[in-house]
């Protein structure tokens, strides 16, 4: 029997097929924001999602790649960084909490998601750091859009889920009939690569903003 598995690769089990969005897309798409954004010797914050969350480790690669270059070079110093437990926004903002106690001023806060930037956008505010600090995000949920609208978070990550749930839905009626499935990515679960079907997202910012964000 055919497993798919959707949204979040289930690791080390050999399943048939991964159906979920590009997470190294969106963690690249997050940190490439910033690095456009961000002007000289730059400090920044980052807060990650869930340790178990496999996903959450794709998205920090995407941002590796990125910021790289960067911290090599010595134009962004990392000055904290760790992983929110269960993605809950009361641990995001513990983790600012900590990086202001810490390190005082920082420009950047890359957060894995909403609920996580909904978190460090709460602390930003308790500090009046509110909308001096750029934040990123990902889900496009309502509040998020609201932040970016008033201008204590940055930008956001819109995933299309019917996109998502079409493609599974399909392959999985495709895989149930034994016909192929063409998959055009690979993820590596731990002990091989996952044939994969990877959907675009789309970066969201305020229409303020006149640095323009691809838009896939």
């Amino acid at each position: 029997i055919p497993v798919i598995s959707y949204d979040r690769l289930i690791t080390k089990a050999g399943v048939d097929l991964y159906v979920s969005f590009d997470a190294v897309r969106v963690g690249a798409e997050q940190a490439r924001f910033l690095v456009e954004r961000l002007k000289g010797k730059s400090r920044l914050v980052r807060i990650h999602g869930a340790k178990t969350d496999f996903n959450a480790h794709l998205m920090k690669r995407g941002q590796d790649e990125v910021l790289g270059p960067k911290i090599a070079k010595g134009d962004i110093t990392v000055v904290h960084e760790d992983w929110a437990e269960n993605w809950k926004p009361e641990a995001a903002k513990k983790i600012l909490q900590a990086a202001i106690t810490r390190s005082g001023r920082f420009d950047a806060v890359l957060a894995a998601n909403d609920g996580t930037a909904g978190g460090a956008a709460q602390a930003l505010a308790e500090e009046g750091l509110a909308g001096k600090v750029l934040v990123t995000g990902q889900d496009a949920e309502l509040a998020a859009c609201q932040r970016i609208v008033h201008g204590t978070q940055s930008m956001t990550i819109y995933k299309p889920l019917k996109r998502l749930a079409d493609a599974a839905a399909e392959a999985a009626f495709a895989l149930a009939r034994r016909k192929p499935v063409v998959a055009k990515g690979d993820v590596d679960d731990g002990q091989g690569r996952v044939p994969s079907i990877l959907i675009d997202v789309i970066a969201v910012i305020d229409p303020r903003d006149n640095k323009v964000v691809p838009i896939y």
